[in-house]
């Protein structure tokens, strides 16, 4: 049984109550839902790991700035998208942001229809990497149903062996190969050679 998706929220962190009320009011305006927040730690108290959406967040703010905010959820592994709301003067610590992952970053004065759009993105993005990380949650146990054979396969296809060559390694015909490879495909789930060697070179260690 299938839990329904919750619905996106935009974060928006900033100290200075007259922004965000506004930000507010205009994300709100066209239907996107919102969850206001004066500080980083009032937001990290608030914040649903579960909770898809994106953050909205002012790069200057005392006690903790938007930038270490940032850091502390890649440390946390959180695949929240981060916006930042940067001032004149404040590019340098965007393009550091973007570094650290950030997924864009708005310089004021900014048009309204611009932080629209870019939300709207940050929640396709969202979606998408939710997603993935569902996929990969599942492996795992996928992995688990593999053969001693199939494992051995996997691995000799994760370093770029041709069939021919990983048929002569095992001393089986190359035809045996294709299908191993078949069958792990479809027991993985996945559609390519790429996402099988990605898979490989993540699960390595199960192996």
């Amino acid at each position: 049984m299938h839990t329904k998706e919750k619905s996106a929220i935009a974060y928006v962190v900033d100290d200075d109550v007259a922004v965000r009320d506004s930000l507010g009011f205009l994300l709100k305006s066209v239907g996107i839902p919102i969850s206001l927040h004066a500080s980083a730690r009032q937001f990290l108290n608030a914040y649903d790991v579960d909770q898809p959406g994106c953050l909205v967040l002012d790069i200057r703010m005392p006690d903790m700035s938007g930038l270490e905010l940032k850091r502390h959820l890649n440390f946390h592994g959180a695949i929240i998208p981060v916006m930042f709301i940067t001032g004149h003067g404040d590019i340098p610590m965007a393009v550091e942001a973007m570094q650290h992952g950030a997924f864009d970053f708005l310089e004021k004065p900014f048009r309204g229809q611009d932080l629209i759009d870019r939300v709207r993105r940050a929640f396709e993005k969202n979606a998408a990497d939710r997603g993935q990380r569902r996929d990969t949650d599942h492996l795992p146990g996928r992995l688990e149903s593999l053969t001693a054979r199939e494992r051995e396969v996997l691995r000799l296809v994760s370093t770029g062996k041709l069939n021919k060559v990983i048929a002569a390694d095992l001393g089986v015909s190359r035809r045996t190969v294709e299908a191993h490879r078949a069958h792990l495909m479809d027991k993985l789930g996945v559609q390519s050679l790429a996402q099988l060697v990605r898979i490989a070179m993540v699960f390595e260690p199960r192996y």
